[in-house]
């Protein structure tokens, strides 16, 4: 069943004269001017360089990344007191070589190793007790207070998290 055909003047006949009207075509999105494409270069650039600081920041503390790790497995272990502090010593040692070149620090020790260290931050990360820890504690058995190691560890964790890096 098909409908019946449909006369010539179906509809309104005011209308038949008229003619549809055409919509423009669309607005592209790509820059038309000059001026957008140098604008796009430089946001380019811009966004580039902060994502290579940011990839090089990331790749030159590793070295930090690692010594945290390793602090909280000393901090796991339940070593015995003097052997704490002597692995503490250690690390510091070797972070601030990471940091630091070999010639400044391997050769510190006594009194002057915490005073390096405490140099190395805006605020000092060692106190008194803690910089006697680590000028003598390494090379004596003697006893040691009971939160003494304890705030060693937590004095070496902000001093790892906070000393400069002298090679960025």
């Amino acid at each position: 069943m098909s409908a019946p055909p449909l006369p010539d003047a179906f509809g309104n006949y005011a209308l038949g004269d008229l003619v549809e009207v055409v919509s423009p075509a669309g607005v592209d999105w790509w820059p038309q001017t000059p001026g957008w494409w140098v604008v796009g270069i430089i946001l380019i650039a811009l966004v580039s360089h902060r994502a290579w600081r940011g990839l090089r920041h990331w790749y030159r503390n590793r070295y930090r990344r690692e010594a945290i790790r390793r602090l909280a497995t000393l901090n796991r272990d339940g070593v015995r007191d003097g052997e704490l502090i002597r692995e503490v010593n250690t690390l510091l040692k070797l972070t601030a070589m990471a940091a630091r070149s070999r010639e400044h620090v391997a050769s510190l020790t006594g009194e002057a190793w915490p005073e390096y260290l405490n140099a190395e931050c805006e605020s000092p990360a060692f106190d008194d007790g803690a910089a006697r820890l680590l000028a003598s504690g390494s090379y004596t058995d003697a006893p040691v207070a009971p939160g003494q190691c304890a705030a060693l560890v937590a004095s070496a964790l902000d001093w790892i998290q906070q000393h400069r890096d002298h090679h960025a």
